[in-house]
């Protein structure tokens, strides 16, 4: 028993050090060893990024069509939280032991525009 784990063991450690062990980069043939830029070179940390790249041409070629719907009815959404979600806030605000309003509440609704 200790004899056949120990193999067993030797046999992994093995195959886990040669797996790793290829220079190649994955998808590169020997003929093509050249140096392929990313679709996209934007990086959101960067600050200077959309001034010296173009993000519109690392985008898709065709958006989803549920983008377009979200759009639409975007006003919709923004009317019922200006309509209903900002009042009930209001209103917790005024007894938050009444309601659960805690601090946490108060900071989400104090960053809203």
């Amino acid at each position: 028993m200790n004899v056949t784990s120990t193999i067993l063991g030797i046999m992994m450690l093995t195959l886990v050090a040669t797996g790793c062990s290829t220079t190649r980069q994955q998808g590169a043939s020997v003929d093509s060893l050249e140096y392929t830029p990313p679709t996209s070179i934007y990086n959101i940390l960067d600050s200077t990024a959309l001034v010296y790249s173009d993000p519109a041409a690392g985008s898709a070629v065709n958006d989803h069509p549920l983008r377009w719907f979200g759009f639409m009815v975007h006003p919709l959404g923004v009317a019922l939280d200006h309509g209903i979600n900002r009042p009930i806030y209001s209103l917790a605000s005024g007894s938050p032991y009444l309601f659960g309003y805690t601090a946490e509440d108060n900071m989400v609704n104090a960053q809203r525009r």
